[in-house]
């Protein structure tokens, strides 16, 4: 029975990549294509941000479903659901901060609730939230949330930070990349000489590399008046798309293998 389970338990451990620097590098380029890619379908294609979270929620959940039905890793399988949580998490968190009219504090506030309701939730029901303890479909289904309610914060506190409107705290797209990119090296730091969770440590740097990426994306395609180089968003997302799909095909990849902590 113990085999058994440990047996689950490493096929479904090895459907999640371990965390290396290449992890971290494809992980930035997929939430700045998460920025470009969302605005694009919900500004540039004027379908707002209610109909494009329709959209992306559809691909969300079939590419979870698909991801969940394979038995072992396939990189461009989750990098791809990976993309899907971020351009999922783009256009909802501008539909919490605009289209609700709460502004960029209120819909950062109602995400951030969303992603401790589903650790909390996770971990009451697991036991761990740790990425290496997925055992089980419902736990997989957790880390799936999680990390689109992560990228959705993510998204919320790029623009928190960056934008003049909505009660945005206005500092620029490039001083908030350097913002984010500062709390990441901190973050590091924490890893390399503390004993700090690293269960902590890596939910921290999820989160920290999604409004890195949102700002970046915002300086690409934003007017150049504010702030922004102008580049077309699906130009922007094309090139994004290249460069993450060569990332992936040439940066090593392995499955987590080690036993999950229960």
């Amino acid at each position: 029975m113990k085999q058994h389970t440990l047996s689950i338990a490493r096929q479904a451990a090895s459907k999640v990549p371990e965390i290396t620097l290449g992890f971290w590098v494809i992980k930035v380029a997929a939430t700045t294509l998460g920025e470009t890619g969302g605005d694009w379908v919900s500004m540039s294609l004027n379908l707002g941000y209610l109909i494009g979270s329709a959209i992306f929620l559809v691909l969300f959940v079939g590419l979870v479903s698909a991801q969940m039905k394979v038995r072992e890793f396939h990189r461009y399988l989750y990098w791809a659901t990976i993309v899907a949580t971020t351009t999922l998490g783009t256009t909802m968190a501008d539909f919490a901060d605009r289209s609700l009219g709460v502004g960029y504090p209120g819909g950062t506030a109602i995400i951030v609730t969303l992603l401790i309701a589903s650790l909390a939730i996770w971990y009451r029901s697991e036991g761990t939230v740790s990425v290496e303890s997925i055992v089980t479909s419902k736990a997989e289904w957790f880390y799936w949330i999680t990390i689109l309610f992560s990228q959705t914060l993510g998204t919320a506190l790029g623009d928190w930070v960056a934008g003049e409107d909505r009660g945005g705290l206005g500092i620029g797209y490039e001083y908030g990349a350097m913002l984010f990119g500062a709390g990441l090296v901190v973050v590091m730091g924490l890893y390399l000489w503390t004993r700090v969770s690293r269960t902590a440590l890596f939910w921290a740097a999820f989160i920290l590399t999604r409004p890195l990426g949102a700002t970046l994306g915002d300086l690409l395609d934003k007017p150049v008046a504010a702030g922004g180089l102008d580049i077309s968003r699906l130009y922007a997302s094309g090139i994004l798309l290249a460069f993450i799909v060569v990332c992936i095909a040439l940066m090593p990849q392995r499955s987590t293998r080690r036993n999950p902590a229960i």
